[in-house]
């Protein structure tokens, strides 16, 4: 039933925020080979070849380095294949995934 005394002045505002990017982070170590990391970054991260060298040469010398920028379901996917290929060859690189 319709009450032509009742007015509504409600609005409603609905705000969608976008999920957050997350950053996936290689820690350099002293175990992990070079051309292992290089494999992981054209395998799982799908970089060429030059760009995962660069990476990987940035990993060596600063420690740390960005491999990739995702939404969090693709990021934690990535990061853990990764772990877990790692540790199935015996090397102990250390992956974090971050808030961008």
């Amino acid at each position: 039933m319709d009450n032509p005394d009742l007015v509504l002045d409600e609005k409603i505002i609905t705000e969608y925020k976008e999920p957050g990017m997350y950053k996936v982070i290689f820690l350099n170590d002293d175990l992990t080979p070079m051309d292992f990391v290089v494999g992981l970054l054209t395998e799982i991260f799908k970089h060429t070849e030059e760009s995962a060298v660069e990476i990987t040469n940035k990993i060596h010398i600063e420690g740390s380095g960005i491999v990739g920028v995702y939404a969090y379901e693709i990021a934690e996917q990535k990061a853990l294949e990764s772990t877990n290929l790692c540790r199935h060859h015996g090397f102990p690189l250390r992956i974090n995934v971050e808030e961008e």
